[in-house]
């Protein structure tokens, strides 16, 4: 099933949403529009708005608050993205180059920063203080991920506990604002926002880990930049940590980040992994089993369209190729 018949519930919402993004580009100063119009024009599977609309849906449906969250949730990750950007100098994202290539890290950084305070402002518009604390927490949780991440690069030592960790930092905990976000301002009873926090954290996993497998197995094209591009800035993911697991004595892996400059041996690992099926089905089948745990909370939730696109959101998850 694509998204737009998975995101049919809220269809119509999230276009509500695309004028709202739109919006955000129109400041007194052009060429800050024009920043911020590069940045939130996009072919971005907008997962993280549907989720909070998803979410909002199954009690007290208030579009005047969860427009603004959504809205607010997807500024908050296109601005993550920019600086990630400009912290591992990348040229291109989702096929054009990145902000940082075409006006500079300083800039970018500075962009970023203005997105994350707009942001901030669409989620005080709620007026609802458990959604602006969780939004400043989100912030703070993701900074740390980041942190964690630059920390350990080039460290073959981690363990797969220490990468769910730094993924449910920095992935799995925009996804849990946004369920959580969007039951919150529809108020749903509390039993049902733990339900739908779990749903959120469990599925946000699972979706980096396939994030982290397209890295290797993926195509340029349809990724939208270069394949192994985590691994070339030193960030150890899922596929790596099996590989280092199951051919410890390779030699190619032995000497993986003995000397950051030696692009020829990270392409060879980078060729490895896409050349070892069995470490791909190893990672599809824990990103499979966080699935599985996303699917358990639905059901305690009303059985309605509304859950089963949830549902189908979790079956996609593991199937999507970008």
């Amino acid at each position: 099933m694509e998204l737009r018949q998975i995101y049919a519930p809220v269809e119509k919402d999230l276009v509500e949403v695309e004028t709202l993004l739109k919006s955000t580009s129109e400041v007194d100063l052009p060429h800050l529009a024009k920043l911020i119009e590069y940045s939130l024009e996009s072919d971005g599977k907008r997962i993280r708005p549907a989720l909070t609309l998803l979410a909002g849906k199954f009690y007290n449906y208030d579009l005047n608050k969860l427009i603004p969250m959504a809205t607010a949730l997807e500024i908050l990750h296109t601005a993550t993205l920019i600086h990630d950007d400009a912290i591992d100098h990348s040229e291109v994202r989702r096929n054009k180059p990145t902000a940082n290539k075409l006006w500079g890290e300083e800039q970018a950084v500075l962009l970023g920063d203005y997105l994350f305070a707009e942001a901030g402002r669409l989620t005080a518009t709620t007026n609802n203080l458990r959604a602006v604390k969780l939004f400043a927490m989100t912030l703070k949780t993701i900074s740390s991920g980041e942190l964690d991440q630059a920390v350990n690069a080039f460290t073959l030592e981690q363990s797969t506990e220490q990468y769910v960790e730094r993924i449910a930092r920095k992935t799995a905990t925009l996804f849990t604002t946004s369920t959580e976000s969007g039951a919150v301002l529809s108020d749903a009873p509390e039993d049902s926002i733990q339900l739908l926090i779990k749903y959120g954290y469990n599925l946000g996993i699972a979706f980096q880990i396939v994030d982290d497998i397209l890295d290797f197995v993926g195509t340029e094209s349809l990724l939208g930049k270069p394949t192994g591009s985590d691994l070339t800035h030193g960030t150890v993911t899922l596929p790596v940590l099996l590989l280092v697991r199951h051919c410890p004595h390779e030699e190619h892996v032995k000497r993986l980040f003995q000397d950051r400059r030696d692009t020829e041996t990270t392409q060879a690992v980078i060729d490895l992994v896409r050349g070892s099926p069995s470490i791909i089905q190893e990672c599809y089948r824990i990103a499979t089993d966080y699935c599985e745990r996303a699917l358990e909370p639905l059901m305690g939730l009303p059985d309605n369209r509304t859950r089963r696109s949830l549902e189908e959101l979790t079956h996609y998850i593991v199937r999507r190729r970008k």
